[in-house]
């Protein structure tokens, strides 16, 4: 069963670029296609979404324009956003800031050419469909996903794993105590009230997007050139679940 945590998923399409305006055309999403995670989307999985905090609702909590799915990084917003028979497209107008020009700049150079989305599963709009030709036995249908954000990123097969690039057990250490850090701070900064809806929304996003970083971290096996010397004493394994239990149950 999908977990109802801050997913990604990528896609390769730069439609049209319009200098002057500094706005891009791209496609987030395509339909009925099959992708690394056994997905395939179909039409209409993203039109509640796009109603309830699409480019033309009343929300203060729009899909956002970001880099590297980072809420901290908020590159432009979207003019438009919609289904077609081919994906979700977008159009979105580049912002101002140092972020969004260095993006734009990206842009131009063919640095950026992929996008991808963050999302949530939403359990009772999956469907598995067993197909036995399918190395992993089948596919999951999606009919329906809540979709928070759109992002330009570099790799569009990693983006949503940078965390785990560890070298060895204490840079994981390290890595873990940081993103369970930030996870406090934007608690904390929750918890005092003293925001506007528009932040708080973005406060909120980040916490999902650290949650999951978290969790994928947790799980990762770094390379510890120590454990596969062929010199001297083998290294003391690391503990990690005692690690993740004493963040998870704070």
């Amino acid at each position: 069963m999908k977990g109802n945590l801050y997913n990604t998923k990528s896609y390769d399409v730069i439609k049209d670029m319009d200098t002057e305006k500094r706005q891009v055309a791209v496609y987030l999403s395509k339909f009925d296609n099959m992708d690394s995670d056994s997905d395939i989307i179909r039409r209409g999985a993203f039109s509640k979404s796009l109603i309830e905090r699409g480019v033309n609702s009343t929300s203060n909590r729009k899909i956002a324009f970001l880099r590297h799915h980072d809420w901290q990084q908020p590159i432009g917003k979207w003019m438009t956003l919609q289904e077609d028979d081919f994906g979700l497209f977008g159009v979105a107008q580049m912002g101002n800031s140092t972020i969004a020009n260095d993006a734009w700049e990206d842009y131009k150079m063919g640095i950026i050419r992929e996008h991808s989305i963050g999302f949530q599963y939403i359990q009772d709009k999956i469907k598995f469909i067993e197909d036995t030709t399918l190395p992993s036995g089948g596919y999951y249908d999606i009919t329906e996903v809540k979709l928070f954000e759109g992002s330009a990123v570099t790799f569009g097969a990693n983006e949503s794993t940078p965390v785990v690039e560890v070298k060895s057990a204490e840079d994981k250490r390290a890595k873990l105590i940081e993103v369970s850090k930030s996870i406090e701070n934007v608690i904390k900064s929750l918890t005092t009230g003293e925001y506007s809806d528009d932040r708080g929304y973005v406060l909120e996003m980040r916490l999902k997007w650290l949650q999951n970083q978290f969790m994928i971290l947790s799980t990762a096996e770094p390379f510890d050139k120590s454990e596969h010397s062929t010199k001297g004493e083998p290294s003391k394994a690391f503990d990690w679940g005692h690690v993740v239990n004493q963040f998870t149950n704070k």
